[in-house]
């Protein structure tokens, strides 16, 4: 499901609109999805200064792979990556009758001055959506088989 695009396109996020597909493939063993998102919420005066008229998008890069329920993800703004990305270890491991997602990895903006502050501010959203996301993803699980979009 975390790899199903049609999945994301459907969920309502906290402060971003519904992701556009960017890139798919899955070998067999490996699969990944890049989406684009927009932020659409309401940014601060300082946060509004630096990036100016333009919107504020990120692509976001999730690999898993089957077998080991191991991977990563990349998020990296799409204006001045350099400045805005990060990464994480994803695992999905056995919980008793469900399964846990852990991601360890870090949110890096370079900024001068208020880089750090800018991290401490935008990683509570991205926590909220991965929450958000994983609520979505046992609701999914506890309804059962989704014909229309063929998601176990």
């Amino acid at each position: 499901m975390l790899l199903d695009p049609l999945f994301h396109q459907a969920l309502d996020l906290p402060d971003v609109g519904r992701p556009e597909l960017v890139e798919r493939s899955d070998d067999g063993d490996e699969s990944m999805l890049v989406l684009r998102y927009e932020y659409v919420g309401q940014l601060d005066a300082v946060a509004r200064r630096l990036i100016g008229d333009r919107p504020l998008t990120w692509r976001q890069e999730l690999r898993l792979a089957r077998a080991t329920g191991r991977g990563a993800l990349r998020v990296e703004a799409e204006a001045g990556p350099d400045r805005l990305h990060g990464g994480a270890e994803v695992v999905l491991a056995a919980d008793g009758d469900g399964c846990v997602r852990r991601l360890d990895g870090e949110l890096v903006v370079r900024v001068a001055v208020i880089g750090k502050m800018a991290e401490r501010r935008i990683v509570p959203g991205f926590v909220r959506r991965l929450d958000v996301e994983a609520e979505a993803v046992a609701d999914r699980l506890r309804a059962g088989p989704h014909p229309a979009d063929g998601i176990p």
